[in-house]
């Protein structure tokens, strides 16, 4: 099931069979009982050919193509790694049917290749170099913590030349494979105090667990949690 609130995936094992229930709720009369697997894995872990059929405009649809359910179940076995390392960058588009490539969701599925191309090549400490340039560019000067041990922040930036001007943010960058959980979008929230910032961007590459903007409500008011907002603490699914 592909997510809308950011790029990833979970995945789900149907259970049971299908029934009919005449007293649910409208439109869903009819279900099957699935077990979820896995939670938000990073689109940019499947090969793609697999996200040319994840990418469907179909609500339901059968993954089938090049071998898909082996791959997804070895994907699985490995802990959802990505496929290869070197996909990324070496292989091109999957040739598909006409009736397949009707049903793709294309500007999707190039938001998917260009995420890929990213990130095999910003690994790491790499992607804290790249969200530094993008607030570089948007005016902020900014101090980024080297490798290793950060203290709380990847990067310092204020508005301005000389960094003096608000807002002033405190940066955490994750570049895992996993989605990031509470715990570590709370130790960005302490950064925030420690370093005087006004403002707080956490950016995590492969998104974040269901549960962190639950259970973030509480602080609504006091820290905002949507990249679309400009006050508070920003969570930026990437």
């Amino acid at each position: 099931m592909p997510l809308k609130g950011q790029p990833g995936i979970n995945v789900g094992e149907v259970t049971g069979d299908y029934r009919y229930e005449p007293s649910g709720p409208n439109p869903y009369y009819h279900w099957r009982s699935v077990k979820w697997i896995a939670e938000a894995i990073p689109r940019a872990n499947f090969g793609k050919d697999l996200l040319y059929t994840l990418g469907a405009f179909l609500t339901i649809c059968r993954v089938q193509r090049n071998n898909a359910e082996a791959r997804i179940l070895a994907m699985r076995a490995n802990g959802w790694k990505p496929e290869t390392l070197l996909s990324a960058t070496t292989t091109g588009i999957a040739t598909v049917s006409d009736e397949a490539a009707e049903d793709t969701d294309l500007e999707e599925l190039a938001h998917d290749q260009i995420a890929q191309l990213i990130g095999a090549r910003f690994k790491g400490h790499g992607l804290t170099r790249l969200v530094e340039a993008i607030l570089q560019a948007q005016g902020y000067t900014t101090y980024r913590s080297p490798e290793g041990s950060d203290g709380g922040a990847d990067i310092l930036a204020g508005a301005g030349p000389l960094g003096f001007g608000a807002p002033r943010l405190c940066v955490e960058v994750k570049s895992d494979s996993a989605p990031s959980d509470r715990p570590t979008v709370d130790k960005l929230l302490g950064a925030v105090t420690k370093f005087g910032a006004q403002e707080g961007l956490f950016v995590s590459w492969s998104g974040f667990k269901t549960n962190v903007q639950k259970e973030l409500a509480p602080s609504f008011f006091g820290f905002v949690c949507d990249s679309k907002r400009t006050t508070g603490t920003a969570l930026c699914p990437l």
